[in-house]
């Protein structure tokens, strides 16, 4: 089974860090990546640029209505995300865990439904 690990990071906080923690959070993430490269149980994942660059989508009477970030108030942004392909929820969820974003900020662990082959 599939399962996302998202990042949800306070964007103000890490733009505030010293470089020295800035380079050691990368380390501690670039270890984790390529212990779960190891294990086998990673299939993907990306660091997301800041909510300043991202822009919504809407559809509302046939008319498209996009906004540019940044977007909703909250203390916490999707950073980034890993997608793992773990033998059920508590695997997952200790891989969550594991993560370097687990220790300053969240990780919300989500089933992905298989909608069937991919196309190459």
């Amino acid at each position: 089974m599939k399962y996302q690990l998202l990042i949800y990071i306070d964007e103000k906080l890490e733009a505030s860090r010293s470089k020295q923690e800035l380079e050691q959070r990368s380390e501690d993430y670039t270890t984790y990546t390529q212990e779960l490269l190891k294990s086998g149980k990673m299939v993907g994942g990306d660091r997301l640029h800041p909510t300043s660059s991202a822009a919504t989508v809407k559809l509302r009477e046939g008319k498209r209505i996009t906004t540019h970030g940044p977007f909703a108030e909250t203390k916490e942004q999707l950073g980034g995300y890993y997608l793992v392909d773990c033998s059920n929820l508590d695997e997952a969820l200790d891989w969550a865990a594991k993560c370097p974003g687990a220790k300053h900020g969240t990780m919300e662990v989500r089933p992905v439904y298989d909608l069937g082959p991919k196309p190459n």
